[in-house]
């Protein structure tokens, strides 16, 4: 049973502790909702008025690194004076916090290693959120960057959480701009001008559509014949893009280069091997049966 000096001393309680608790709690929620606002403000003014994609992804991942850090601060700060309401030391904890934190770090190196190069990556701006990018053998969008990892989601939809401190390389395929380097195969019996003449045509035209026009920042830039295959003479070509561009203009440019080949009767060979029927020592070779079926009579 509730005596008369229990509820009293419950009613004082809430009166001056619980309602303590709850302005403070109030307080964290307002300064919490003013860190989502600052942290818009500063995405503006990371901007400078500039509105292009580059600028925006650089501003968006500072932002939200910044709007992570002061909620932590004022999380932080809360559940101290909360604390201190609730008339508990602080002092004896953030001495036992010391020591613990002391012993701790040695075992906490990998997460220390983890912040300081997230810092470094963040500070040269070498990821952003929205670029495409490959690090410690994963690739895919990065969807978030923080101080301790780095998340990524590849094309199939998997989503990776790579810690900062495995990150040694980073490759940036959207930064600024992006490239599509084109390996064209084509017959050894093909005009090669032919091709490539062909090639700038279908780039022409590309680039005279709004749709992919808009996507392409400079014409193809063919590098010309670069190597004798198997089968096939490789003319190396390659097209450069607003970032993350690059994969929807080269699969369009492909798919009108088959049917400019087609119109124009330009082959795309097969892969083929010549044969030679080897000898032996007194000159004769192992028969080789052949069978030839004329294509007129197969059909009867």
């Amino acid at each position: 049973m509730f005596t008369p000096e229990i509820i009293q001393k419950a009613v004082t309680w809430l009166i001056t502790t619980g309602l303590k608790i709850l302005l403070i709690i109030g307080a964290v929620l307002i300064l919490l909702r003013i860190c989502r606002v600052l942290s818009r403000r500063l995405e503006k003014i990371f901007l400078k008025g500039r509105e292009d994609e580059e600028s925006l992804k650089r501003a968006r991942t500072l932002s939200n690194l910044i709007n992570q850090f002061l909620r932590v601060v004022v999380l932080v700060i809360a559940v101290m004076t909360i604390l201190g309401a609730l008339d508990i030391q602080i002092a004896p904890i953030l001495a036992t916090a010391g020591v613990a934190g002391l012993a701790v770090g040695f075992a906490a190196q990998s997460l220390i290693k983890d912040v300081i190069n997230g810092f470094f990556i963040i500070l040269w701006d070498q990821i952003r959120v929205g670029d495409v990018v490959r690090v410690a053998g994963q690739g895919g969008a990065v969807e978030a960057v923080t101080l301790k990892m780095t998340v990524l989601r590849d094309l199939e939809g998997n989503v990776h959480y790579i810690p900062n401190g495995l990150i040694d390389t980073v490759t940036n395929m959207t930064k600024d701009f992006s490239r599509f380097v084109f390996d064209i195969g084509v017959s050894y019996f093909e005009n090669v001008d032919e091709v490539i003449a062909t090639m700038r045509k279908v780039d022409e035209e590309l680039r005279a559509e709004p749709e992919f026009g808009s996507y392409i920042l400079e014409p193809l830039e063919v590098l010309g014949l670069d190597q004798f295959g198997d089968s096939a003479v490789i003319i190396k070509a390659r097209t450069t893009t607003k970032p993350a561009k690059q994969w929807q203009v080269a699969r369009e440019f492909n798919r009108r280069l088959k049917m400019a080949f087609d119109r124009q009767g330009i082959s795309i060979p097969f892969p083929h091997l010549t044969m030679f029927i080897g000898q032996d020592k007194a000159g004769k070779s192992a028969p080789l049966p052949i069978r030839v079926e004329n294509p007129d009579r197969a059909g009867n």
